[in-house]
């Protein structure tokens, strides 16, 4: 049974509508949470979401905002805090993944990898955090990429997942003296629409595994929720993965 350790806390969660991001919404929403979640396009997916949460007798707020927007994302606090009243998690997971050839690979591809999973994630934070007290807990969702890119053309994208371990320890020092928490979560390969377990893709990628299958979206979720929680009050400035050996 799921416990109920977020009661009275309220929740924001960048890019929410589905795969990783929408498991972790359910996920803190189980425990209790009020859950806003932004999306960009998948608007159907997120009314679902949202739905399936309120009807069962929790609160979720799906907000339209384009993580590339600066406006959009400190407009995405403003409406969770007007909402709910307050503000006590932030999980920036919103993020693309572009590959290419270097030769190939264009600027405004380079440019979007930086703006949604690089910047959006210190605008949000920025935000989020002037309206935290002490307990808060920021999340970020990176990756085991950052730690090891075995194949070609993904350059851009490691870069930006190993910018967010330098800015989660940075942030840690700023955020400590006020009792807020942040931390790196690096997930590996993980079984989503974006990327599914059953591609041919899927198949190069899980020899690289000491544990020889993709994983589940609630794994992630899961241990998200446990840096949200009360007992992961110590935690904080570490990037720690969740890929199934991937990078061992």
């Amino acid at each position: 049974m799921t416990t109920q350790n977020l009661s009275g806390k309220v929740a924001l969660v960048q890019g929410g509508s589905r795969g990783i991001g929408a498991a972790i919404v359910k996920r803190l929403a189980a425990q209790g949470a009020a859950v806003a979640f932004t999306y960009v396009s998948s608007t159907i997916k997120a009314e679902a979401l949202q739905y399936s949460i309120t009807a069962s007798g929790g609160k979720a707020l799906a907000i339209k905002a384009d993580s590339a927007d600066a406006v959009a994302i400190r407009n995405a606090v403003a409406s969770t805090v007007e909402a709910f009243g307050r503000l006590d998690i932030l999980v920036n997971n919103a993020g693309v993944l572009a590959v290419a050839p270097l030769e190939d690979f264009t600027l405004e591809d380079f440019d979007q990898t930086l703006a949604i999973n690089v910047r959006s994630v210190f605008i949000a934070t920025q935000e989020a955090a002037r309206h935290m007290t002490e307990g808060g807990r920021i999340i970020n969702i990176g990756s085991t990429n950052a730690d090891r890119m075995p194949f070609a053309g993904g350059g851009p994208y490691a870069m930006s997942k190993a910018a967010l371990v330098g800015l989660t320890k940075g942030l840690a020092r700023d955020l400590g003296p006020r009792g807020i928490t942040i931390n790196n979560v690096q997930p590996g390969p993980v079984d989503t629409d974006m990327n599914p377990a059953d591609s041919d893709f899927a198949e190069t990628l899980m020899g690289y595994m000491a544990i020889g299958r993709y994983g589940k979206v609630e794994e992630i979720a899961s241990f998200v929720a446990y840096l949200a929680g009360p007992e992961a009050g110590y935690i904080t400035g570490a990037s720690l993965t969740i890929d199934g050996g991937f990078g061992a």
